[in-house]
């Protein structure tokens, strides 16, 4: 982590990046659904604000949360410091962008995205990190959709560095994962945490790339798959698989711990749970289905650039 701490102004200016990057995120996806955004917004002391904005019921989307929060706490939470326990007890100052979207149509992947700054500090120890990216979570396998975010998530972090990509998407392969059902939450994107190097501009760069770029990537395939026909079949195996979106977040998601460990506003942190899911017990897809083919041809470690 970077060993000393950026200045005010620098948090400052990554608070207002990412206060602009959900007004554009907001933007497009109302108007590709067409249904609008509704917002809180809550202030509290040392500047604290939380704006989370929730699309319900949407013709294309049937819900879809976009959350801003800008926070500062006495100690770190758990979920931040379980792999710094150096930072333990530390004060701290977070901002942050996290969404999900979910379609109405199944033949439509949900998709999910986070972007993230931390700075911890009590003038013995100092640190200044960055975390996010992006991923998506196909309920039918599309090979052409796979190839296009992750294209597009490469090209993001080619300016940076040849080494980036390839660690941004093995650490969101590595993260995304159910170990009690040993699979996969999606098809991946990238991932990462503890961005401190080379520098805060570059650092700073990078994560305004890839935030530019999740909505550049998703929206298209949004758009194309949400027109494709599907009937009850497919909107029972969309809502088995949401079980799976949730199990994660609920057991396995740093960011979840984080908010409820904050002690942060419940209705905000769960608001991107799905608002219709059912498990079913001991369910298998019928060999050689359109279901079956996601689990053993897409939800498995895959290079999807090199397979174009």
């Amino acid at each position: 982590m970077g060993d000393k701490p950026v200045d005010s102004a620098d948090f400052e200016s990554v608070r207002d990046h990412l206060f602009g990057l959900q007004d554009e995120i907001c933007r497009g996806l109302e108007d590709i659904d067409g249904t609008a955004f509704s917002e809180h917004r809550f202030e509290g002391p040392e500047g604290t604000l939380h704006r989370p904005r929730v699309l319900a019921d949407g013709e294309i989307i049937e819900k879809a949360a976009v959350h801003f929060s800008s926070s500062a706490g006495k100690n770190l939470p758990a979920a931040a410091t379980e792999r710094r326990p150096e930072l333990a007890g530390l004060r701290y100052r977070a901002v942050s962008v996290s969404l999900i979207v979910h379609p109405r149509n199944p033949m439509a992947p949900t998709s999910h995205a986070n972007f993230r700054f931390f700075i911890a500090g009590d003038g013995r120890k100092a640190a200044w990190w960055f975390g996010g990216g992006f991923d998506l979570t196909p309920f039918y396998g599309f090979v052409e959709d796979c190839e296009s975010w992750h294209r597009a998530a490469a090209e993001a972090c080619a300016p940076f560095g040849p080494e980036i990509h390839p660690r941004f998407k093995q650490g969101c392969d590595e993260y995304f994962q159910l170990p009690h059902r040993q699979e996969p939450r999606g098809i991946g994107g990238v991932f990462y945490d503890d961005l401190d190097k080379p520098d805060f501009p570059t650092c700073f760069a990078l994560h305004q790339a890839l935030g530019a770029t999740y909505l550049e990537a998703y929206a298209p395939i949004l758009r194309a798959r949400s027109e494709m026909a599907y009937g009850q079949r497919e909107r029972d195996w969309q809502l088995l698989r949401r079980g799976r979106y949730v199990e994660f977040n609920l057991l396995q998601d740093r960011g979840t711990r984080f908010g409820l460990e904050a002690r942060g506003r419940v209705e905000s942190i769960l608001a991107s749970l799905p608002p219709l899911v059912r498990w079913e017990y001991d369910h298998q897809p019928e060999p050689g289905s359109a279901e079956a083919q996601l689990i053993e041809e897409f939800l498995v470690p895959r290079d999807w650039l090199g397979s174009s």
